[in-house]
């Protein structure tokens, strides 16, 4: 909250992802994807800067589906319930942050009416940001998509996405148009809604073109305010590198507890580990000259090199150069050509730093007699 507080507007990014114990003997586990699957659910409310810089994990909700009935029916909670949970504990939150306007950040998943209505009912305390999944059908009887489609264009952005697999980085190009337009609700009330699509121009063959649509509360009327919200809107692939750091580089997929109350306790501390380290990933990438004293502490600073067998430098190291020797601990080699370290290694690489870190008051404030450990300077004669 203290991170939040600093500035203007934070992205509150929610999603939901399945853990998958299959093969465990964890009691209390359900059917994931698969009926035969075995795990669990998490669904976070992960908070980011407008600049992407990861601030923590303000709550999240976990549960096991209950298996289906002899007809097929599934019972438990709807799930879909989540996300308009995490809405209502973002507006008890935004009281306490003034100065702070909160936005809600959400996949096709979330493209709700209840969740829209539950946040007009509570008077907007916090800006909703979803991709629009249904073509919703409009009071005089237009589609949404249609309507939006038929005004002009407000402008044209370009940016570079990044690789994954099977495409690499490549410079996307998309047309902007914005239309504010009233949406039926189950009330019969008006419910007040701007629409931004984004069509990508000159799509390369082969290719399926990249298309957003966008659904929000605020009211957009230049380029530069829809430019914003898609600029938003592809910040919330930072959740999905939080999963990642989660999942392969915390591996809370293989922790083997007994029941599922324990694993939520474990998951409560691993959470935090991973926004740890998908902070400093972040700020190693984007800042890698800020001073390493802002993230680490003296005796981390000094256990790094030590680790390497390094003197510390005299003058305060940066960011990345005390996080790339953090890595080379953890088996990172630093060559020309090897880019950054990944999520596993730097995880990895911080525990073993951990290590060091709690070992150095020990060896300082130690009285332990040394000679009593020296190596004898000639073997002792044998008795005869």
């Amino acid at each position: 909250m203290q991170r939040m507080a600093a500035e203007k507007l934070v992205l509150c990014l929610q999603d939901t992802t399945e853990l998958d114990f299959n093969g465990q003997t964890i009691e209390g586990l359900g059917p994931l994807s698969f009926e035969a699957q075995r795990g669990m659910y998490l669904h976070p409310t992960y908070a980011v800067s407008t600049q992407r810089e990861p601030l923590g994990v303000l709550d999240a909700w976990m549960w096991a589906r209950e298996p289906k009935d002899a007809q097929g029916e599934r019972g438990g909670i709807v799930e879909s319930v989540r996300w308009v949970e995490g809405y209502e504990r973002l507006a008890e939150q935004a009281p306490e942050l003034p100065g702070t306007r909160l936005m809600q950040v959400g996949d096709r998943k979330s493209d709700m009416l209840e969740l829209t209505l539950r946040a007009q009912s509570l008077g907007w305390p916090v800006d909703l940001l979803v991709r629009s999944q249904h073509d919703r059908v409009l009071p005089d009887g237009k589609r949404l998509w249609a309507q939006v489609q038929a005004n002009d264009s407000l402008g044209e952005i370009s940016f570079t996405m990044g690789a994954r697999p099977g495409h690499e980085a490549r410079v996307v190009k998309q047309e902007l148009r914005v239309k504010r337009l009233c949406m039926s609700s189950k009330t019969g009330g008006d419910l007040m809604m701007t629409c931004v699509i984004a069509t990508w121009i000159g799509t390369p063959e082969g290719e399926k073109g990249v298309c957003w649509r966008l659904l929000t509360n605020r009211e957009v009327s230049t380029l530069d305010e829809a430019i914003e919200l898609i600029d938003w809107n592809r910040a919330r692939w930072e959740i999905k590198l939080y999963f990642h750091v989660l999942k392969n580089g915390c591996l809370v997929e293989e922790l083997q507890l007994a029941t599922l109350p324990r694993i939520e306790r474990a998951l409560a501390l691993f959470m935090v580990v991973s926004w740890r380290i998908a902070q400093l990933m972040r700020m190693e990438r984007t800042c890698p000259d800020l001073p390493a004293k802002l993230f680490f502490d003296a005796d981390e600073i000094k256990a790094t090199y030590l680790l390497n067998k390094k003197t510390p430098p005299k003058t305060p190291p940066k960011l990345n150069d005390v996080l790339r020797h953090v890595a080379m601990a953890g088996g990172f080699l630093a060559r020309k050509g090897d880019g950054e370290p990944g999520v596993k290694t730097t995880w990895l690489s911080l525990q073993r730093l951990m290590d060091c870190v709690t070992g150095l008051p020990f060896m300082r404030d130690s009285d332990f007699d040394e000679t009593c450990v020296a190596m004898p300077t000639s073997p002792p004669a044998r008795p005869r």
